[in-house]
């Protein structure tokens, strides 16, 4: 039987989104530490933060990915959302630091990350359903 996907929320000072994630191990990691609250950082067109969370890197963990992927950055502990491409793309390219798991995808327009700004407190939380 298909689970439900769990819905997370992302706050940050000038807006918010939901993201939809697939049950992984990363996952149930991810959501046992919610709610958390961190500090975005900017890298190109992608948002991320750290977790507190970690986790090892999964045997489908990829380093490109379409944008409003969900991924995990095992190397930082961190929630990577890519929307555009970052400074190791190539082309229009969302290309991570490095492989990622990837845990899901941003509900809707990923591009509302560009009013992220390095600095911004941000909250991630559970959705209940």
């Amino acid at each position: 039987m298909q689970t439900q996907p769990t819905q997370i929320r992302i706050s940050w000072p000038s807006g918010h989104l939901t993201a939809s994630l697939h049950d992984t191990p990363t996952t149930q990691a991810l959501i046992k530490a919610l709610p958390l609250a961190s500090t975005a950082r900017t890298w190109g067109e992608e948002v991320y933060f750290d977790t507190g969370v970690a986790v090892s890197r999964e045997t489908d963990a990829r380093q490109v990915v379409e944008p409003g992927t969900v991924a995990f950055w095992t190397d930082g502990d961190a929630l990577a959302l890519p929307y555009g491409p970052t400074p190791v793309s190539r082309g229009d390219e969302c290309r991570l630091a490095s492989p990622c798991n990837i845990l899901g995808r941003i509900d809707g327009d990923p591009r509302l990350l560009a009013s992220v700004h390095d600095g911004d407190p941000i909250r991630v939380e559970v959705v209940d359903a």
